[in-house]
């Protein structure tokens, strides 16, 4: 589990096939990982397979990158990176498990006074489960949603440190991001969709 608070930057200074996926080095100032750790890399959980001093590296299996923008990072794209919870650490941001929802897609950014709101053109199931003032993690960042502009759109506001301590102070209209919807909007959807269905059929 991660808190959806970046502890980092990293630089992809590597990439390239190998026959289980892609594997990533990823410059980062972390001391002491773990071979099998988990890290949380623009909001995908990877588990470390090698590391070295100022680096480590992962793999993306087939289907990560079919669910993620993974397939199309090249070195010198900067990630958001976040380590694993551990029990007792302050939980700042909100639940976020690393498992990307679906890709979204930049529609418009705009200043305002000191904040940068962003529109986020998302798939209708993370729409769903999304409502205003709720939580929404883009790209490993826990941001609260600002507002739901139109159908199928989310907006988020950026304050000045997380457009200086993450990427997306620098994401650009048009570029994709991963999204991992809130936790219990999607539990409670699980949870009603069959008494949903069933009145459906009833009517």
């Amino acid at each position: 589990m991660f808190t959806g608070l970046v502890t980092a930057i990293g630089r992809i200074t590597s990439a390239r096939k190998t026959p289980r996926g892609r594997r990533l080095t990823i410059a980062a100032p972390y001391r002491g990982l773990m071979i099998g750790e988990s890290i949380a890399v623009s909001g995908a959980c990877l588990t470390v397979v090698g590391k070295a001093l100022g680096s480590f590296e992962v793999e993306a299996v087939g289907t990560t990158r079919g669910r993620t923008v993974i397939g199309g990072w090249r070195r010198g794209t900067e990630v958001n990176l976040e380590r694993a919870l551990r029990l007792g650490d302050r939980l700042g941001g909100h639940l976020v498990s690393g498992h990307v929802d679906g890709v979204g897609t930049v529609a418009a950014r705009r200043e305002l006074g000191d904040t940068l709101l962003l529109d986020i053109r998302v798939p209708a199931d993370v729409a769903a489960v999304t409502v205003p003032r709720g939580s929404i993690a883009v790209d490993g960042v826990s941001l609260t949603v600002n507002a739901i502009p139109r159908r199928g759109v989310v907006q988020v506001a950026l304050v000045p440190h997380t457009r200086a301590a993450t990427t997306l102070g620098r994401v650009r209209v048009g570029e994709r991001v991963h999204l991992e919807a809130d936790q219990v909007g999607k539990l409670v959807r699980q949870l009603i969709e069959p008494h949903r269905a069933r009145g459906r059929k009833r009517t």
